[in-house]
């Protein structure tokens, strides 16, 4: 997704772990795109956490774009549950959600690592977020 980003003008990237991630990193993107493996049908606790942190800064993330993506174990594991998760506590923070027409409509959701066809979804998914980001605000 990190990719596609880049291809867009003026784009900038900084990827973080989640641990890594702080309330200053989410205030300062124009659109944030969080992963998480499927547990459980649900994001891993490490992001939940991230979520729960996040109430101290609520309302500064309105009008961000936000997107998502998972990898889970197989098919039916609870990818969509996930994405789902991760996807309602960003519109809590009234961010800007863009589903996909073309397919994995909530989000980019992978059984184990992507293969080449699915890195091209990855690519073209940040790209489609980051063109969002850049109509949605000046700074891009």
């Amino acid at each position: 997704m990190a990719s596609g980003v880049k291809e867009v003008k003026g784009a900038v990237v900084r990827l973080r772990s989640v641990r890594a991630t702080t309330l200053r990193d989410l205030r300062w993107a124009d659109a944030i795109v969080l992963g998480s493996p499927t547990y459980y049908g649900d994001m891993a606790a490490e992001l939940k956490q991230l979520f729960d942190e996040s109430v101290a800064i609520h309302g500064g993330l309105e009008g961000k774009v936000g997107a998502a993506f998972t990898s889970s174990g197989g098919v039916a594991s609870g990818a969509e549950t996930t994405l789902l998760s991760i996807l309602q506590a960003m519109l809590v923070h009234g961010m800007v959600i863009s589903g996909n027409p073309d397919g994995q409509h909530y989000g980019i959701a992978i059984v184990g690592a992507p293969n080449a066809r699915q890195s091209k979804l990855c690519r073209k998914r940040g790209r489609q977020v980051a063109e969002l980001a850049k109509k949605l605000t000046a700074r891009i």
